[in-house]
C-alpha cells in the first residue's frame, strides 16, 4: 500500500455541506466575489442547459489505494462507498434506452470494485462504442490480481486515462504520496509494451495533469510537448494526449487553499480568467455523472459537494433521456474552474 499523502476526512457528506458554505459565503477582503450565476446572465447564458447526453460517467466507489493531495473526491484506501452490482446493471439498462455512446468509470480507483470486470464485459455485449477507464497507474502494479489489467484493457478496447502531475519523481510524489511515480513509469511501460500509446496504435492512453499548486495550467499543448518529450527521453515511454485540468476548489484542494491561505487569491483568478466561450463545452453540457450509491449529478464535482439532481429522474433506476434534456444545470462557485481560460472538463481545455 502506499504511503498516504494526507489524513482522509471522517465525515464526506458534512464536509460537502462546509464546501458549499465556503465557496457560497467566503469572506474577501478585495470585495464580494462575484457569483458565477451573475456573470452567466452577463453573457446571456443562464440559466445553465444541457445538450443531448452523450456520456455517463460512472464513479465506481471512492476506495483507492492512493491518497493523493489534489483528489477532488476524496478517495483513499479507508473509504468503504462502493457501486453494487445491481446499481451497475441500473446504469447499463440507462445505455439501452438512450443515445449515450460512452461510458466513463471513475472512481477512487475503479479497477478495485469487485464488479469491474463484469461491468466492462456487460457492456461490451450491448454495443457500448466508447469505454474510459480512469486509471491511476498504480493499481496495476499494487497487487497481483491486478497486473494483467494493461491486458484486459487491451481485449476491450478500454481507452485508457491516467494522472500523471509531472514528468519528474518529485513533484509527482508531494502530490500524489511516496512512490507514485516509480509505479507510475513502470505502468505506462506495461502499457506502451501491448501497444497502448504508440503513435500509429488505436490503443488510446492519455495522461491528466494538474497543477501542484494555487494556479491555473499553462497552455495544454505546450505542456503536452514537454511532457512527451521528457517520457520519451529518460524512460522511452509515449502517450498519445495531455489533459490539463484546472484543479476546483473543493476537498482536499480546499482545504489546502484555505490552510495556505490562498483561496482568495485563487478564486479572484478564477474569476478574473472566466471565459464564456468555454461555457458551452464544459463537461455537465454533455454528460451525466452517476454517484456510487446509483444518484445523479451534473458533474463529477457536483457529486463531491452532494449537489443531487431534483425531480423524478434523480436516479440512475429512475433514467429518462428527455426529463433531464429539460433540466437547468445546477451551479455554484466551484464553476469558475471549469470556466477559466482556455476552460477545463475531464478531457482537457474546451476552447
Amino acid at each position: 500500500m502506499l504511503k498516504k499523502s494526507l489524513k482522509q476526512r471522517q465525515n464526506p457528506l458534512s464536509s460537502s455541506k462546509h464546501q458549499l458554505n465556503v465557496l457560497a459565503n467566503g469572506i474577501f477582503k478585495n470585495g464580494e466575489l462575484p457569483s458565477f450565476k451573475t456573470n452567466l446572465e452577463k453573457n446571456n447564458l443562464f440559466p445553465l442547459k444541457p445538450n443531448p447526453i452523450e456520456i455517463l460517467q460512472i464513479n465506481l466507489g471512492y476506495m483507492c489505494n492512493q491518497v493523493c493531495a489534489h483528489c477532488h473526491v476524496d478517495a483513499g484506501p479507508d473509504r468503504k462507498e462502493i457501486m453494487t452490482k445491481k446499481t451497475m446493471q441500473h446504469c447499463l439498462d440507462a445505455v439501452k434506452k438512450s443515445n449515450i455512446h460512452t461510458l466513463d468509470l471513475t472512481g477512487g480507483a475503479p479497477e478495485m470494485n469487485p464488479n469491474f470486470r463484469w461491468f466492462v464485459e456487460e457492456a461490451h455485449k450491448i454495443g457500448v462504442q466508447d469505454f474510459i477507464v480512469r486509471s491511476n497507474l498504480t493499481i496495476i502494479m499494487a497487487n497481483k490480481k491486478y497486473h494483467d489489467l494493461p491486458e484486459f484493457f487491451k481485449n476491450h478496447n478500454i481507452h485508457v486515462i491516467s494522472s500523471m502531475p509531472h514528468w519528474t519523481k518529485g513533484k509527482t510524489d508531494k502530490q500524489r504520496g511516496d512512490g507514485v511515480f516509480n509505479l507510475s513509469i513502470e505502468a505506462l511501460k506495461k502499457l506502451n509494451k501491448i501497444g497502448y500509446g504508440l503513435k500509429n496504435s488505436n490503443l488510446k492512453l492519455d495522461l491528466v495533469y494538474n497543477p501542484s499548486g494555487a494556479f491555473l495550467p499553462t497552455n495544454q499543448n505546450s505542456l503536452e510537448l514537454d511532457f512527451k518529450k521528457a517520457l520519451y527521453d529518460d524512460f522511452g515511454i509515449e502517450f498519445h494526449n495531455l489533459f490539463a485540468i484546472t484543479n476546483l476548489p473543493i476537498s482536499r484542494f480546499l482545504d489546502y487553499l484555505l490552510a495556505s491561505e490562498n483561496y482568495e487569491d485563487y478564486m479572484y483568478a478564477l474569476v478574473e480568467a472566466f471565459n464564456p466561450k468555454a461555457v458551452e463545452n464544459v463537461m455537465c453540457k454533455n454528460t451525466i455523472s452517476v454517484g456510487w450509491d446509483g444518484h445523479l449529478y451534473d458533474c463529477d464535482f457536483n457529486q463531491m459537494l452532494n449537489l443531487k439532481l431534483k425531480g423524478p429522474a434523480a436516479h440512475i433506476k429512475d433514467f429518462d433521456e428527455v426529463l433531464l434534456k429539460e433540466r437547468s444545470i445546477q451551479i455554484s462557485q466551484h464553476c469558475y474552474g471549469c470556466t477559466a481560460g482556455a476552460g477545463s472538463s475531464c478531457q482537457g481545455s474546451v476552447v
